[in-house]
């Protein structure tokens, strides 16, 4: 029998009516045994998600502040999902330690948990599975990082013999017992962890969308839907802003060879994107999976004669980035250039000066220069198989309205192009390009 995990989103789990979706999904096939649930979300565009209510709460209680207005709407929030779909379950208990919790010393970890740990057992006692506390065997150090191949052999010991269960997602525990949690949008990393860790066949994350779309529908008009996806390509269009997916999410499963299947749970009948390690021999050669991009970026372009000549140059420079904990986007090398692009969050105030400063002393160029609001985009498709004539057109395609290309960043063999523009020319420039790419996606 085909074992799935399936990760159900906020969206999905917001009130008893998604429940119910829920539900049906998870008994229509019998390898479906390991759900992994996150918080509830928004029920209405106006609405709070529970998770915000509970950082809401935290806040009031460390600023001496009223926190049972938040704590009630919490409760009242839990308690109509019970009401509704008629569940004998008091969690009374669970909301008076989260009170106390907040009387005393309250934790952000520990409250951000709690969404995730509340809904969770309620979705095992309406499913009728076994409800699993993520702090039992998904572990971080003391510093919260997480610890991968402890929680596999510690998850796979706990989910052993286990015939179906819940599993809260978004959290677990240090090595000391606190609760730590994964950055917002964990649970789709938990959900890939519990794939991992009972050797699944199929990892269904289901959220509110028909799978992944080949751009950012806030700027493209319907853009079209993509079947099948590689790990990597999916791995660099979430890095660059494409939201359906945790982007940390792909590790577990890719590592496992896991298939992960986006779905959405307002569409059941929607086959989705599979995201998978190899692209198949069926889909079309040509396929380009997708473009995205993100603005606030800066570039920093350093001059110097025969710099190719001079071993260890552009290591110096990278070194000025590390010293200082800043991770850079993109760093190019010419004859006599180096082009790094960094976020410009990283290199605010006087920290931009601080690098500059240490480039001159270190180096000595004959010219640095710095462009600041700036946007990168990233086209994707490893089964692009002529990458050099679909670089040409995309080139051609922001050429021809108007636009100015700071730098071009192109990998070896599949399309995986990179390039970077003015913030004023984001949006144009995207529109551009999925107009050459609308033919060549996968559906």
């Amino acid at each position: 029998m085909t074992v799935k995990v399936l990760k159900f989103g906020g969206t999905s789990l917001a009130d008893a009516g998604q429940f119910r979706k829920v539900r049906e999904i998870v008994y229509k096939e019998p390898g479906r045994r390991f759900v992994v649930a996150s918080a509830p979300g928004k029920r209405f565009p106006e609405d709070v998600k529970v998770t915000d209510l509970l950082y809401k709460a935290m806040r009031k209680a460390v600023s001496g502040g009223n926190y049972q207005t938040r704590l009630d709407e919490i409760r009242d929030r839990f308690q109509a999902i019970i009401d509704e779909l008629e569940i004998s379950m008091d969690i009374s208990p669970d909301i008076e330690i989260i009170k106390e919790h907040l009387a005393a010393n309250p934790d952000s970890s520990y409250m951000g948990s709690r969404g995730e740990y509340l809904n969770s057992k309620i979705l095992a006692e309406y499913l009728g599975f076994e409800f699993v506390d993520p702090a039992e065997c998904v572990l971080f150090d003391n510093d919260g990082k997480f610890l991968a191949a402890e929680t596999r052999e510690l998850l796979s010991r706990r989910l052993e013999g286990v015939e179906c269960a819940v599993v809260a997602g978004f959290y677990g525990s240090r090595k000391d017992g606190r609760l730590q949690t994964f950055s917002r949008g964990g649970s789709d990393i938990t959900g890939s962890i519990v794939a991992e860790a009972v050797e699944a066949d199929i990892y269904e994350n289901w959220t509110d969308v028909s799978g992944l779309l080949a751009a950012d529908p806030r700027i493209i008009d319907n853009p079209k839907g993509v079947e099948y996806m590689t790990y990597r390509e999916l791995r660099a269009l979430s890095y660059m802003g494409a939201s359906v997916l945790h982007r940390d999410a792909v590790y577990p499963a890719a590592k496992a060879g896991i298939p992960i299947n986006i779905r959405n749970t307002n569409r059941p009948d929607d086959k989705g994107t599979m995201i998978v390690p190899e692209m198949p021999e069926w889909v079309t050669a040509d396929q380009i999976s997708g473009v995205a991009g993100f603005k606030g970026v800066t570039i920093i372009h350093i001059e110097k004669m025969r710099v190719s000549d001079e071993a260890g140059f552009t290591a110096v420079i990278l070194d000025v980035f590390k010293d200082r904990g800043i991770p850079f986007e993109q760093c190019q090398t010419g004859i006599d250039t180096v082009t790094v692009a960094v976020r410009s969050e990283f290199v605010e105030g006087t920290v931009l000066n601080e690098i500059l400063y240490d480039i001159e002393k270190q180096l000595d160029p004959d010219d640095i220069f710095v462009r600041s609001n700036m946007a990168l985009i990233a086209v994707v498709g490893e089964n692009n198989a002529d990458s050099c004539n679909a670089t040409s057109e995309l080139l051609n395609a922001v050429n021809d309205a108007g636009i100015e290309i700071c730098t071009i960043n192109q990998g070896a063999g599949n399309l995986n192009m990179l390039i970077n523009v003015n913030e004023a020319d984001y949006e144009k420039t995207l529109i551009a390009l999925y107009d050459v790419i609308e033919g060549q996606v996968g559906k």
